[in-house]
C-alpha cells in the first residue's frame, strides 16, 4: 500500500480538469445492464470504484472495455442474476444493479453491500421499492434475494430521499409494466444525469431533478451514447485546496449550477470565485472567516464536502460550527486533524472548530474517501511533511489526484509505504 506525502506551505496555480463525476457514473454503469447492445459513456473517471463496478457486470456476464475515458457495456451475454460477494462487500454503489437485474431478468441476489464505514445507509427503501413494484423480498445471513414474474408500476414513497433507492426504483420501474411514481424523491444533479441516460435509451421518465419522479415502463430499451456530468465533490475538493493555500486555480469541465452550496460557503469564508465561460476560478483572499454549516440533501449543503470543509475552517479566524445531519459517523476525520494540531470538539452531530493560527505536517490516515481528501486539503497549508496513510480511500473518488495536484505545483508524490 503506498502513501501520499505532502511538503505543505506552497501556492498552486494554473487549471485543473475536473473529471467524470463518480457519483453519476456508478448508477450509469447498472443502468447500461438495461438495454439490448453496446452502451457508451463518455467522460468515465478511472477510479477503483468504476472498476470494481466493471467486475461485478463482468462477473455477472456482461462485458466492459475501457479506453480513453470511454467505457462501453455490452450486457448481451448477462445471465447470472447473483452478483459477486467480494466485490460488492469493496462498493456499496454496486448494489445499484438489484433493480436492472430484476427489469431484465425477473430476479437478483446480491450481497449486503459494503463501503465506507460512515455510518448506516440501510438499503430498506430500495427493498420497500421493489415489494411494491410485486418483488418478493428474502434477507439472509450474507445475501438478499429478489424475484418478480413481472413488475408492475407502483406509488412509492421514500421516507428520507435516498440517492441510491430513487436511482435503483427508478432504473427497475423503466421496463415495468405501467406508471411508476417516486415520491419524496432525491433531486441529485447525478439523478438527473442517470434519467437523461435512460431517456436517451427510450425509457420515459418525468420530474427528476424534483421530489416527484414518475416513470412509464416500456417493453425494451436500446444502447444509448452518453457523457457523465462533472464530478461536483472533486471541484469542491479543488476550491478549497487553492483557497486554503491561498491559490488562484481555474476549474475547467464544471457545471456552476450544482456547486452553489459550495460557492455560497466558500463566499461565506471570504473567498472569491468567478464564474468563466469555460470554468470557474478561484481567487486567492485574506484570512478565512469562520461560517456555519449543516448537510442536507441536496440542494441543501453535501455531505461528501464536509470533511474537507472542516480541514480549511481549521485555519478560519474565528470559531465555526458543522452539523452533519446524514451520516451518524462521519467525523472520524476529526482525530486525524487533531494529529496536525486542529482544534476541534464534537458533540453528537454537531462538530465545532476553533480556527488556529497554523497546521503542522503530521503521519495521518483516510479514515474514509471525503476524509482522505480532507487530510490533503490540510497538508496543503501546513507547515512541514504530511504523510497520509490509507490512500486506497482516496483513489475510490478522485482520478489521478497526485498527477493533478502535481500539475498546479503541489509538492506532492506516492511512496510505498514501510508495512
Amino acid at each position: 500500500m503506498n502513501n501520499i506525502i505532502i511538503e505543505g506551505g506552497h501556492r498552486l496555480s494554473g487549471s485543473v480538469h475536473i473529471s467524470g463525476a463518480k457519483n453519476a457514473v456508478l448508477p450509469l454503469i447498472a443502468a447500461a445492464l438495461l438495454p439490448e447492445g453496446v452502451s457508451e459513456i463518455e467522460e468515465t473517471p478511472w477510479l477503483t470504484d468504476v472498476c470494481y463496478m466493471c467486475d461485478v457486470l463482468n462477473y455477472l456476464g456482461a462485458h466492459t472495455q475501457y479506453a480513453d475515458g470511454i467505457l462501453q457495456i455490452n450486457p448481451a451475454s448477462l445471465t447470472d442474476c447473483t452478483a459477486p460477494f467480494e466485490e460488492v462487500q469493496k462498493m456499496r454503489a454496486s448494489f445499484l444493479v438489484m433493480g436492472p437485474l430484476l427489469a431484465k431478468l425477473g430476479e437478483a441476489k446480491i450481497p449486503l453491500p459494503g463501503g465506507c464505514a460512515i455510518g448506516a445507509r440501510p438499503i430498506d427503501l430500495h427493498l420497500k421499492g421493489f415489494e411494491a413494484m410485486g418483488a418478493q423480498i428474502t434477507i439472509g445471513e450474507r445475501y438478499i434475494e429478489a424475484k418478480v414474474n413481472n413488475l408492475h408500476g407502483a406509488r412509492i414513497y421514500l421516507d428520507f430521499p435516498s440517492v441510491g433507492a430513487t436511482e435503483n426504483i427508478m432504473m427497475a420501474a423503466t421496463l415495468a409494466e405501467g406508471l411508476t411514481t417516486i415520491e419524496n424523491a432525491a433531486k441529485e444533479p447525478e439523478i438527473v444525469d442517470l434519467a437523461n441516460f435512460l431517456g436517451a435509451m427510450g425509457a420515459k421518465i418525468k420530474g427528476a431533478g424534483t421530489d416527484t419522479i414518475r416513470i412509464v415502463g416500456v417493453r425494451a430499451l436500446h444502447p444509448a451514447r452518453h457523457t457523465t456530468i462533472p464530478d461536483r465533490i472533486e471541484a469542491g475538493s479543488f476550491m478549497l485546496m487553492a483557497a486554503i493555500t491561498g491559490s488562484e486555480l481555474f476549474l475547467e469541465n464544471v457545471i456552476t449550477s450544482h456547486l452553489q452550496p459550495i460557492i455560497a460557503k466558500l463566499n461565506d469564508a471570504g473567498v472569491r470565485i468567478i464564474d468563466e465561460i469555460d470554468g470557474l476560478r478561484v481567487l486567492p483572499s485574506g484570512r478565512i472567516l469562520p461560517v456555519e454549516i449543516k448537510t442536507l440533501p441536496y440542494p441543501g449543503f453535501p455531505t461528501d464536502m464536509q470533511a474537507q470543509f472542516m480541514a480549511f475552517l481549521a485555519l478560519a479566524a474565528g470559531n465555526s460550527t458543522i452539523r452533519e445531519t446524514v451520516f451518524e459517523n462521519r467525523f472520524m476525520h476529526v482525530a486525524e486533524l487533531q494529529k496536525m494540531g486542529a482544534d476541534i470538539s464534537v458533540n453528537g452531530h454537531t462538530a465545532i472548530i476553533r480556527g488556529v493560527p497554523k497546521l503542522q505536517g503530521a503521519y495521518v490516515e483516510a479514515t474514509d474517501l471525503r476524509a482522505g481528501a480532507a487530510m490533503i486539503v490540510a497538508a496543503l497549508a501546513a507547515e512541514g511533511e504530511t504523510v497520509i496513510g490509507q490512500v486506497d480511500h482516496i483513489y475510490r473518488g478522485y482520478e489521478n489526484i497526485v498527477g493533478k495536484l502535481v500539475e498546479v505545483g503541489a509538492k506532492i508524490r506516492e511512496e510505498q509505504s514501510a508495512e
